[in-house]
């Protein structure tokens, strides 16, 4: 028999990246403006931005259409086989195909209206030549138009939002149709919807925001029905493989026919290539099964020793690998990633299993070294971190014992004196987590009794409040002066309701001047 050595196959494929989308903060000048009678073209989203940015652009998939699967071999008509050794040959099962996509379910017609049948109920163009999106929070602003009239500018903006509509309808019949990836689909659909929200475009951005969820639904659900779907096939796949395996342990133990066995082992060589759609590692897993059951055939009485060196070697050759890796990780400043990539090295070297021993000791000693220095740089930053958080705490404190000393009689001085206090707290920097909260409470309560003071000086000098004061004090005074007109004329009886009435008015002179100076 051949000691041809075969492993696993795997195969990947990729598709192209997504496209960004138009920016918010675009200036258009009177040189860059094409024509706007024009209606908009692919070409002009080849040709030079007619804009400056400012704001970071966000993404906009351009969907591919996925590469067509190779067609699968089907499976190898079987050649002589042995008698009827332990553990006898089974007759080769079909290989499993190629794991179907299911299409996604049909997306309903876009509701969103084209943005350039009426740019004017989307935005305006302000005198300045600014540019605003109308949405339901407001006006966001949008880009800058110096090329022509405004309504040209709502024009140009309103097109770029035609292009997002439209390369959202695009993806939608793709996925619709089965003619594109879902995974693809999905995170096109994902980089739209990130990108709406600083998109310098003009038109019903809710409406395709909804349409995108809508769409990221829908892929997600094909995405996992694709999922179910390989899962189901590489389920057969590993029965199938896990079933040959089986077979060549049987026969490497038990069998002693050895040329039909040989036979044998080629015809399951040659279907165990025909059988696709299994992950890496269950695929290796089980290639090894079988490597090693037919290297045991073949040198059954020194199969113990070849395979521990084999492990041993591969050992070696993956703490290497870990080790190189460490010693490049040891020098970084990048402590939270590095230090979990520390942890997860350590994991990955006790699953590598030993190597011989003199060899096994030399790279743990430098594994060991390597995360030591890394570790102890880590520490000498952390301490100095600390030293400037705590002295940035005490400040704070002293920031806070001269707020807290405010005198809140005085409403405008008081905010006065606590905005410049507030903009030295931000100046300090930060402390340590444990005083954020403490110290963060203390300014709030101080910021607190300041706006109160200021409500209740605004309440006690309210115009309504001191007209009210004023009303009843003269009408006390005019009952007062009836009543010592009428005692100099000698009527008593008036003098008497005339000095009733007015201790009644001023009963609510001092009512109203009492709620007055409470608030």
């Amino acid at each position: 028999m051949s000691d041809e050595q075969t492993g696993p196959e795997d195969g990947t494929t990729a598709d192209g990246d997504p496209t960004p989308a138009p920016d918010a903060g675009t200036q258009v000048t009177a040189e860059q403006a094409p024509s706007l009678g024009a209606a908009s073209t692919p070409d002009e989203r080849q040709a030079p931005e007619q804009a400056t940015e400012r704001t970071p652009p966000a993404a906009q998939a351009e969907p591919v259409a996925p590469k067509p699967a190779a067609p699968r071999p089907g499976p190898p008509r079987p050649g002589p086989r042995p008698g009827p050794p332990p553990g006898g040959a089974r007759p080769a099962a079909p290989a499993p195909s190629a794991a179907p996509v299911p299409a996604a379910a049909p997306v309903e017609p876009s509701p969103v209206s084209a943005a350039s049948e009426d740019p004017r109920r989307w935005g305006r163009v302000d005198a300045e030549g600014v540019v605003f999106l109308r949405t339901a929070e407001g006006e966001r602003e949008i880009g800058s138009w110096q090329a022509g009239a405004p309504d040209e500018g709502l024009a140009h903006f309103a097109r770029r939002f035609d292009d997002l509509l439209a390369e959202t309808e695009l993806l939608v019949t793709r996925l619709a149709t089965g003619g594109g990836d879902p995974k693809h689909a999905l995170t096109g659909a994902k980089a739209l919807r990130d990108g709406l929200d600083t998109a310098a475009v003009l038109g019903d951005v809710e409406g395709l925001r909804k349409r995108l969820d809508e769409l990221v639904g829908m892929a997600s659900d094909a995405v996992e029905a694709a999922k179910d779907a390989r899962d189901q096939h590489r389920q057969a796949a590993v029965a199938r493989k896990e079933e040959l395996a089986a077979e060549a342990e049987a026969m490497a133990n038990e069998s002693t026919q050895w040329k039909q066995a040989g036979d044998r082992y080629k015809a399951i060589l040659d279907e165990w290539r025909a059988i696709k759609g299994i992950d890496r590692k269950t695929d290796e897993a089980l290639w090894k099964r079988f490597s090693r059951a037919r290297e045991a055939f073949n040198r059954r009485r020194g199969s113990h020793f070849a395979d521990l060196d084999r492990q041993r070697g591969a050992a070696k050759a993956r703490k290497e690998e870990l080790v190189a890796e460490a010693e490049a990780l040891s020098s970084s400043d990048d402590w939270g990633p590095t230090a979990a990539r520390f942890r997860d090295l350590m994991t990955e070297w006790k699953a590598a299993g030993r190597a011989q021993k003199d060899a096994d000791d030399a790279l743990w000693h430098r594994f060991r070294g390597a995360q030591d220095a890394f570790f102890q740089r880590r520490s000498s930053m952390f301490a100095e971190r600390d030293e400037e958080f705590e002295a940035n705490a005490a400040a704070k404190r002293a920031l806070l014992a001269e707020a807290e000393k405010i005198d809140t009689a005085d409403a405008d001085a008081a905010r006065a004196a606590l905005r410049g206090i507030q903009e030295r707290w931000e100046e300090i920097g930060k402390v340590p987590r444990d005083d954020i909260r403490p110290l963060e409470q203390r300014l709030r309560a101080v910021e607190d009794a300041v706006k109160q003071a200021a409500e209740r000086e605004w309440r006690r000098t309210d115009p309504e409040t001191e007209a009210r004061v004023a009303q009843f004090r003269e009408r006390v005074e005019q009952f007062e002066a009836q009543a010592e007109k009428a005692r100099a004329a000698g009527n008593a009886r008036k003098a008497k309701e005339a000095e009733d009435q007015a201790a009644q008015w001023r009963e609510w002179l001092e009512a109203a001047q009492q709620s007055a100076e409470n608030l």
